[in-house]
């Protein structure tokens, strides 16, 4: 019998199984979206959810807790600055897992874990791309049109 016995095994020993969640964890910090298997996905889940709560708290102690777990510095520094503001005002529910259907190879059913908000947040990256890209235009476009015009 499994009685207090929490978490998953997915047919790794402790070693292996600890480098996989860090990683897929790291993942999802640093690009906001990941996919992978569903046993993995919902393995992962509780864990990205304390690294944002870690964030929330921001202090040296939740800075060190979370440096020990992520496996790069880059990871830590966006988890603090743009995650932890970000969700900030949200209790709980950082994450969600959407089943995408079967893998073609072996037949593991895929998931993505990704962080609620991130396609808003790709969506306003976007929209702030193009409209840099249209001012650059109407001021490359009025720069030879004022040009052309004295001569």
């Amino acid at each position: 019998m499994r009685h207090n016995k929490s978490g998953v095994k997915l047919k790794r020993n402790i070693g292996a199984r600890k480098a996989l969640f860090k990683g897929l964890v790291t993942s999802v910090i640093e690009n906001e979206r990941v996919v992978t298997t569903v046993p993995k996905a919902k393995a992962i889940k509780p864990l990205v959810d304390r690294m944002i709560t870690l964030a929330k708290r921001d202090t040296l102690h939740s800075r060190r807790q979370a440096a020990a777990f992520l496996e790069t510095p880059a990871a830590v520094q966006k988890l603090f600055d743009k995650l932890g503001t970000r969700f900030g005002q949200r209790n709980g529910g950082y994450t969600r897992v959407v089943r995408l259907g079967w893998r073609k190879g072996d037949g593991a059913e895929q998931a993505m874990i990704e962080l609620v908000g991130s396609e808003l947040v790709k969506r306003a990256a976007e929209r702030a791309k193009r409209r840099e890209e249209r001012m650059k235009a109407l001021q490359t476009g009025k720069g030879e049109g004022e040009e052309e015009a004295p001569e």
